[in-house]
């Protein structure tokens, strides 16, 4: 099927860019450089950007019912931070002891934080975990497979599926998730086609498509809601890793992208590696769900 080519948005050379997520209220689009330990936003309407040094590394954020409030998945512990004073306040340590960090996240329709983590070690081993956030600020463990990589974390419109992957394994999966908290019926939502990539970062729209950032495929690919492909937008640089749809019509895919592991040629080939692109797309986003949580 015939792809959609995504134009380079900001060349802002992150390290590894991640978390891409719209923001309705302002109209602007914020993600993390991972290892730079640092957040980003950029305004498509003034076309400028700003950032903000990190504690440690940022790997996800989610927006909160507070404009100037963010929930912050740091690598060790989750946090809010306060964008117009920048005072980061801890809420909870994330699996200390062990070598992993906290990787991707997304609220649920009830207004709780959704995370996985992956292990820091190399190989990569399903030994991390997928947690949930509440409202009350405690912090559950859900009942789904260790992951080496968390990734894909997502939910549909009515919020009654949760998708997510282990990059590694190259399949995303599903399962019912219920508003009291309950998880049921996991299971294999849809496997990578392509002989080369990962699945990374998604996220959902209107009509319930799943789209999926592939990590070393230079591709987005987008998922109807029985898994079969339906459209893919190609992006020139090869590891995408994130995305959302925003502006103002919520019909732009925003790509996070990253240029970790790239060096000599393959940097040279990849020059706009760890900025963000955007694409124009015959589907429309829905707004992103907010952490209703509030600091003690």
């Amino acid at each position: 099927m015939p792809a959609n080519e995504a134009a380079l948005a900001v060349d802002a050379q992150c390290v590894l860019g991640e978390g891409a997520t719209w923001c309705p209220r302002s109209g602007q689009l914020y993600w993390t450089d991972i290892e730079g330990a640092r957040l980003w936003r950029y305004s498509p309407v003034l076309g400028d950007s700003r950032s903000w040094a990190m504690p440690e590394r940022l790997a996800t954020f989610a927006l909160t019912a507070d404009p100037q409030r963010l929930l912050l998945g740091l690598a060790t512990h989750l946090a809010f931070f306060d964008l117009t004073t920048g005072v980061t306040q801890s809420i909870v340590d994330v699996e200390p002891g062990l070598n992993t960090r906290v990787n991707d996240g997304r609220c649920d329709r009830q207004g709780r934080f959704v995370f996985g983590t992956k292990d820091e070690g190399e190989p990569a081993r399903p030994v991390g975990g997928f947690y949930r956030l509440n409202r009350d600020l405690s912090l559950e463990r859900l009942p789904l497979p260790a992951p080496a990589i968390s990734n894909s974390i997502a939910f549909s419109p009515d919020g009654a599926t949760l998708y997510y992957c282990d990059s590694p394994t190259r399949e995303i999966r599903a399962c019912d998730y219920f508003a009291d908290g309950r998880i049921a019926g996991d299971r294999v939502f849809t496997r990578l086609a392509d002989a080369d990539g990962e699945p990374d970062g998604s996220t959902v729209d209107a009509d319930g498509g799943l789209w999926n950032a592939q990590w070393g495929g230079a591709r987005i690919v987008r998922y109807g809601a029985d898994g079969v492909e339906t459209e893919r937008v190609s992006v020139s640089s090869i590891q995408p890793s994130c995305v959302a749809l925003g502006g103002a019509g919520l019909d732009t895919l925003y790509i996070t992208t990253a240029r970790i592991g790239l060096a000599g040629r393959a940097l040279s080939q990849d020059p706009y590696a760890g900025g963000v692109f955007a694409a124009s797309v015959a589907r429309r986003g829905l707004p992103e769900p907010l952490f209703l949580g509030e600091p003690a």
